[in-house]
């Protein structure tokens, strides 16, 4: 049997995206780590890792993968994440009905912010 232990973000800065990545998810570095590659954990409860590695990549969009989180109060998760320095990301062909906001982290990393609230609407 397979699980998802850990999903890995490339990065130029691994410090500002361990800042980023920390405060978005409520996750904590999971020891050992070092300049080239933090892994991160869940504070409280079960959950994949997010890794975080320090290694040149071509950034390609749309991307190949991305993550999708999912939230009760969309709308205040959004704010938060853009407190955080996360900026949201227009794509002309989005649905006015969508229940995602696309965003993208500070080294432009692109997710999903997903209303979970049943039949709800961004």
């Amino acid at each position: 049997m397979l699980t998802i232990g850990s999903v890995v973000i490339r990065c130029a800065d691994v410090d500002r995206q361990l800042r980023f990545w920390t405060e978005a998810l409520d996750y904590e570095p999971r020891l050992p780590m070092d300049d080239d590659f933090a892994p991160l954990r869940p504070r409280s409860g079960p959950g994949p890792n997010v890794s975080l590695d320090a290694a040149p990549s071509e950034r390609t969009l749309p991307p190949r993968i991305h993550l999708d989180l999912y939230a009760d109060d969309q709308a205040a998760e959004v704010a938060r994440l853009e407190r955080l320095g996360a900026q949201r990301v227009h794509w002309p062909k989005r649905p006015a009905d969508a229940d995602y906001v696309i965003m993208q982290d500070p080294e432009g990393n692109r997710f999903c912010v997903i209303d979970t609230r049943q039949g709800a609407a961004a």
